[in-house]
């Protein structure tokens, strides 16, 4: 047969074999492929590649079904170019905590330089710091998206969730910790007014004899308190008492939630695993419980992730590194 003798090899399926000899039968002489609809492929050539190219630069958020109707090409073919040949894949929008000036970044590269420095020099070491923030924990926990996802039957109205109100029940937590566990948790009661005083007397006594509970022999020899930049944090009054105390303030760089553990892990992992209490104190026991629950050893991973943290930051010139991260 003209086609067997042609076209076929060894390794030619017995089916291909079948529908051949039953096209020959039927009356076909050649072996190309017959025309098939839709656009050919011709249509991703350069122009066209360069037309999509264009069209991206000009509004990156373009959809591929967008890109079709401008440039009057076929789905598939939009797509070939999109993936292909241009080599671009859709990515959400990063969220960033900050957009962050050139100082800014400048700053962030600083600290981050010189507490590296002192790490590793072994001037510093991390079971000596103390690092903490605050931050509002709500009495009702609505959970994240995917945790209030139900199974509904077809036709089925599904369960909805009331977004919370910015009046809901909240209390306002201060909490230091180390890499061996908790050194103070700390709620404020409703409607006190927190200043410089208000920090010292309740946060900063109180963590001092914790500490000195904790470290009987060396108390707050070689301590160095971490917390955020906020205007309390770094009143004149706070950093004397701090002083008399032998305690040592470490620098944290502005807008940095990215390199400041309680923000970066604790405080969500808290929220993921709140219950709902109703009043303030029942709230502090559940949080307290939580931290508590938390393996020593996850305590110390996170101080040496800080550490990678602050390294990735260096390395990210000061921006924002969520991206970099493994």
């Amino acid at each position: 047969m003209f086609i067997y003798k042609k076209k076929v090899h060894s390794f030619t399926s017995c089916n291909t074999v079948v529908r051949w000899s039953k096209l020959c039968r039927e009356g076909r002489e050649g072996i190309e492929d017959e025309p098939r609809p839709g656009r050919p492929v011709t249509e991703t050539t350069s122009d066209n590649i360069e037309k999509v190219r264009r069209l991206i630069d000009n509004d990156p958020y373009l959809t591929i079904d967008e890109i079709q109707v401008e440039t009057g090409l076929s789905h598939g073919t939009t797509q070939r170019i999109v993936s292909g040949h241009l080599k671009l894949k859709k990515i959400t929008d990063r969220w960033i905590p900050n957009q962050l000036t050139d100082s800014q970044r400048a700053e962030r590269v600083r600290i981050c330089q010189e507490n590296l420095a002192k790490f590793k020099q072994g001037i510093w070491w991390l079971c000596d710091v103390v690092t903490g923030d605050e931050s509002w924990f709500y009495h009702k926990q609505l959970g994240r998206k995917s945790s209030n996802a139900a199974w509904t039957a077809s036709g089925e109205t599904p369960p909805t969730v009331v977004q919370r109100s910015h009046f809901a029940p909240k209390t306002l937590f201060c909490i230091f910790f180390k890499t061996t566990g908790p050194v103070l948790i700390h709620h404020v009661e409703r409607g006190q007014t927190i200043d410089h005083d208000y920090y010292i007397n309740n946060y900063l006594r109180p963590l001092v004899n914790e500490i000195k509970k904790q470290r009987s022999s060396s108390a707050t020899h070689a301590i160095k308190i971490h917390h955020d930049n906020a205007r309390l944090h770094v009143h004149e009054d706070v950093s004397t008492y701090l002083e008399s105390q032998g305690i040592m303030k470490m620098l944290q760089p502005p807008n940095s939630p990215d390199i400041t553990p309680s923000d970066f892990w604790l405080f969500d992992l808290i929220k993921q695993n709140l219950t709902d209490p109703r009043s303030s104190v029942s709230l502090h026991r559940v949080v307290a419980k939580v931290m508590f629950s938390i393996n020593e050893d996850e305590y110390k991973k996170v101080f040496d992730k800080w550490i990678e943290w602050m390294k990735l930051c260096v390395y990210n010139h000061g921006d924002y590194f969520e991206h970099l991260m493994k």
